[in-house]
Order: structure tokens, then sequence, then C-alpha cells
């Protein structure tokens, strides 16, 4: 039987609300290690804030640090799963979209994050999503 984002998933994730700004947000990505962090209202996932969203809506914005999250943060199509999504399944998705992590919404709640090292480090996939999950990391070097 397949293994689940269930058995996976990391669920201490930080998340952040519409309250917060940009500075915050950069503040608690450097605390956490980590260049992805949720948007909620209450436990609702409304969005997602990447580093790469502070640096293109944000600085190269010249937006201030007291900048609001709404103003950075990506909330159309945010690509999601659920915590019966099989892990193959999840390893597609994220191939087909091009992204490093995928939230984990149950009745439009945040429950938990899977990164592409979970899925890496947890399980084997078929050949195919491992491939493309590979073409990801392959696009983001950089040639000298």
């Amino acid at each position: 039987m397949s293994r689940t984002l269930k058995e996976i998933m990391t669920t201490d994730c930080s998340t952040v609300t519409l309250q917060d700004n940009v500075y915050e947000v950069a503040v608690k990505m450097k605390q956490e290690d980590t260049g992805f962090i949720p948007v909620v209202d209450g436990k609702k996932l409304i969005g997602v804030i990447t580093d790469r969203d502070l640096v293109i809506r944000g600085f190269a914005a010249k937006k201030e640090g007291s900048t609001a999250v709404k103003e950075v943060m990506s909330s159309n199509q945010i690509t999601s799963a659920t915590p019966e999504t099989t892990v193959d399944e999840a390893a597609k998705l994220m191939a087909k979209q091009q992204i490093r992590r995928l939230p984990v919404v149950e009745n439009g709640n945040l429950v938990g994050i899977v990164s592409i090292g979970d899925l890496a480090v947890r399980d084997k996939f078929e050949d195919e999503a491992g491939e493309a999950l590979s073409q990801i990391s392959e696009k983001d070097k950089v040639t000298v």
C-alpha cells in the first residue's frame, strides 16, 4: 500500500497572518531556516510567502519592512494536497507545478507541509516522479 502525506508531513510548521509584515516574515524565515511560510487566517490556508516573493514583490518593488503580508504573498492558485494524498501523487504534483514545498490541507485548514526532501528521504516513488523532481533541482543549478 502506498504511503500517504499524513505519514511524512511536518505538522509543527511556522505560519504568519495578514497582521504580520514583510520584516516579521523575513525574521521568521531566518529563525526557522526556511524560505517558505504559509499565511493563515486562524487555521485556514489563505496564501504562502517564499523568500523569492519577499525579494521580487517586496525589496525589488522598493517596499518597506512594514509592508503588509498581503502585498507580497502568493494567494492565487495555491497548490496543496490532502493528508490522504499518496507520496507518489504528491511527487508528481510538485514536479508538474515546479514547487519544492507542498502545503497539506484538510477542510481548508493547514495541517502540515511536505518538502521535496521529505519525499526523497522517506519514500521511494516511481521513476517518472523521481525524474521529474530531480529536474526541478537541476533547473536551480547555475551553469558556470
